[in-house]
């Protein structure tokens, strides 16, 4: 062999084992993918994902299947270059996932903390669907010359508006803003132990635009206890985004007929406790997911669904929700034959 074969051959040997090595290197990046799925309805490790004391509970059938991401978190370029290209894969910055200044196990903790919101929030967006109070309604502040001022008194607590009861701080929002500028509201309230009532006129709000009709308070709210007991027993599942599937799962139990109608359904999405449902992380990988496993209809929060059209899973059809009450909606059309309405494309 000539020395500058050696050479060459050398060279190529170096090369090969620089590209290796290389392609072994840690890179900076996480990669996303499917993750698993969990039906709110079923059974994990012998237990139901979904326990509820303190009142009647119904049968339930078929999925409301919560959705997850998978994380790889331990990339190497070669790793990382084969992500790029993968149709369920998504590879972004490790920031994105594990913010910087924080451990692994600082960010698992802050996940397994907004699970647990997410679960309680839930609990409370399911019993203000079925016309539970959840939170306790106290006048905190009258502006001067407010519609309120010398009708109500911080501390009062707001108990019904036009005879409906309060659930929360939503409620009364909503009811006033149904209202026109002008137009009288019966608010009854406790005023020390003592009950009262007072007809207000609404006034126009400050607002740039169109005035709304405001009666002139702020008020704050006191999470009151349920009159049932939620326990869910997922522990393998960080993060807000099942928050959702959760509510869904509760009221299926909690109230009659079924949700389903025995049909698979996945979905994800924040939920707060008037029950508004909010974006997720994740989203596309979540639709292969469902996919694969064979749901035929998808929850997406509506603020998702711009990104949830781009790649579309064939044949999945993508149900938008901007709240629990519009989940229900399209629920209830999936039973019964109608049309849901749909993420535009």
């Amino acid at each position: 062999m000539s020395r500058r074969t050696l050479t060459m051959l050398l060279a190529t040997l170096l090369a090969i084992g620089l590209a290796a090595g290389a392609g072994q290197a840690r890179v900076p990046y996480v990669a996303l993918g499917p993750g698993p799925m969990y039906n709110t309805l079923g059974e994990m490790d012998g237990k139901p994902v979904i326990a509820i004391e303190g009142r009647p509970t119904f049968p339930t059938d078929g999925h409301l299947d919560l959705t997850t991401v998978g994380v790889q978190s331990r990339l190497t370029l070669a790793g990382a270059l084969a992500g790029w290209f993968a149709r369920d894969l998504a590879v972004v910055p490790r920031e994105v996932v594990y913010p910087p200044g924080k451990s692994d196990q600082q960010v698992e903790q802050q996940n397994t903390e907004a699970m647990r919101t997410s679960q309680d929030s839930a609990a409370a967006a399911a019993a203000r669907q079925l016309g539970l109070r959840v939170a306790e309604v106290t006048v905190a502040e009258i502006p001067s010359g407010a519609p309120a001022s010398g009708l109500l008194q911080v501390g009062d607590v707001l108990t019904a508006v036009d005879g409906i009861p309060l659930r929360d701080a939503a409620e009364l929002r909503s009811v006033v803003s149904a209202k026109k500028v002008g137009d009288a509201v019966r608010v009854s309230f406790v005023r020390a132990g003592v009950e009262g009532s007072v007809d207000i006129v609404t006034g126009p709000s400050g607002d740039a635009g169109t005035p709304r009709p405001v009666i002139g308070v702020s008020p704050s709210e006191k999470r009151v206890d349920l009159p049932f007991d939620v326990t869910i027993s997922l522990q393998e599942v960080g993060g807000p985004s099942a928050g959702l599937m959760f509510a869904l799962g509760i009221l299926d139990k909690l109230d009659e007929p079924s949700l389903t109608a025995g049909k698979y359904i996945a979905g994800t999405g924040e939920i707060t406790a008037d029950g508004t449902v909010g974006p997720i992380g994740g989203i596309p990988q979540k639709l292969v997911a469902a996919k694969a496993k064979g749901a035929v209809a998808f929850l997406v929060p509506a603020a998702n669904c711009e990104e949830a059209v781009k790649q579309p899973p064939a044949g999945l059809p993508l149900l938008r929700v901007a709240t629990l009450s519009e989940a229900l909606t399209g629920l209830e059309a999936l039973r019964s034959g109608g049309q849901p309405v749909l993420c535009a494309a």
